[in-house]
């Protein structure tokens, strides 16, 4: 049985390149002169990178207060969590939801800072004081000429909008391992102590529970004195949870879609050498023994963008007794060394 050569390219830890054979390398000797390497980022000063992070989730308080001002108050529906208990409450006795988010948000944290984390209780209380403040600000300084007011037509739009901008701000709070407190910080807790609980699944039943609540407190006494429930609040709360929840979880996620595929093969190196110079993709590459036949064999694992799927695919069709499986993978992640040219042309990377 021949012997087979082990990888061929090695990446050190700072992420130059080192050649053991040249000869082994899928490429011409010209290719191999235009072999270009990215220089790796310096990392960010740890205490400018906190401060960024801290000024972000400032930013974040400020469009929620301002997304609540024009969307929400004046439309009559109850948004999730903690904050549309809060608009119930100014909706029934004019108590501020300023007011009621401090009242509320603030003994959450400190529950948080004890039982939870820290760091994430300290940038939660960051934006819940923020996020009331300028709640506060903006319902003296009057924002009546910027309100939209459906006038109980079209309300759909305004749960919609106010759901994107929330969804956003939501996304990006927990990029920064903060929250807006409320319903958030119970189910981060609940998570904690029970982790079979699915913590998303948790924070649906809180906000299920004020949807149903809002159904009662929107109910309005008709001219007959006959107290009318009204569905349409209960039904806005859902379109705000839902649009909200689909935008949080698209920006934690991101957009750097792809698809991993494994691959085990006896043609390891013309199905490497394939990959690399039409797709101009890496490969990994180890070392495998089928357990039936008691042979080597090589497992290929490459991940590739939706854009090269079909390509991919032709490239293994061309070879017999190759077995593969793909995989989506929901985002990518690492600061690894990136191939920039290859002979004179440019590489489709994941990014």
């Amino acid at each position: 049985m021949k012997s087979r050569q082990k990888t061929n390219i090695t990446f050190t830890k700072d992420r130059s390149l080192k050649k053991k054979k040249q000869s082994e390398l899928p490429c011409s000797a010209s290719d191999r002169k235009d072999l270009i390497m990215t220089k790796t980022r310096k990392p960010m000063n740890k205490n400018l990178k906190i401060a960024v992070e801290y000024l972000a989730i400032i930013l974040t308080a400020v469009l929620l207060a301002l997304n609540y001002q024009l969307f929400v108050v004046e439309n009559n529906f109850a948004p999730a969590g903690i904050n549309g208990v809060a608009t119930m409450i100014q909706y029934k006795t004019g108590f501020s939801i300023g007011y009621m988010s401090l009242l509320i948000n603030i003994p959450l944290c400190i529950f948080a800072f004890f039982f939870i984390n820290r760091p994430f209780a300290k940038r939660s209380l960051c934006f819940c004081l923020v996020y009331s403040f300028v709640f506060l600000y903006l319902q003296k300084l009057g924002l009546e000429n910027l309100q939209y007011n459906a006038n109980g037509q079209d309300t759909i739009f305004p749960a919609l909008l106010s759901g994107i901008i929330s969804g956003f701000v939501y996304g990006m709070l927990s990029r920064f391992n903060s929250s807006a407190g409320g319903t958030l910080i119970i189910s981060k807790y609940i998570n904690k102590t029970k982790p079979s609980l699915n913590f998303f699944w948790v924070n649906f039943v809180l906000n299920a529970i004020v949807a149903v609540v809002s159904f009662f407190v929107y109910a309005k006494v008709g001219e007959n004195g006959v107290l009318t429930f009204d569905y349409r609040p209960v039904c806005l709360c859902v379109t705000y949870c839902f649009v909200s929840s689909f935008i949080a979880d698209y920006i934690i996620k991101g957009t750097k879609s792809a698809y991993r595929f494994t691959i085990i093969t006896p043609h390891g190196d013309e199905i490497t050498a394939d990959i690399f110079k039409k797709l101009k993709h890496g490969v990994t590459r180890i070392e495998a023994t089928g357990s039936y036949s008691n042979t080597d064999l090589d497992m290929l694992v490459c991940v590739v963008n939706k854009h090269q799927l079909i390509d991919f695919r032709e490239i293994l069709k061309q070879y017999d007794n190759t077995f593969s499986f793909s995989e989506q993978v929901v985002s990518t992640y690492g600061n690894f060394a990136t191939i920039k040219k290859i002979g004179g042309e440019p590489v489709k990377q994941i990014r």
